[in-house]
């Protein structure tokens, strides 16, 4: 049986189970589907682009 971990989203800042890491920072999957249907119009997409600069590549990587 598998266990589920939770983690806290980067856009929304709950705690969830489901969802995927970008590096080391988890986006839940109501995020990553909000994420991929906005528009670059919307004035929610730059709300999003903020919260994604908070994934930083490792220096070594």
């Amino acid at each position: 049986m598998e266990e589920l971990t939770e983690h806290v989203c980067i856009i929304c800042n709950q705690t969830k189970t489901e969802g995927i890491t970008i590096v080391s920072q988890f986006v839940c999957e109501e995020c990553e589907s909000e994420i991929v249907h906005t528009s670059a119009e919307d004035a929610k997409y730059h709300f999003f682009i903020r919260q994604l600069k908070q994934i930083a590549m490792p220096k070594n990587a």
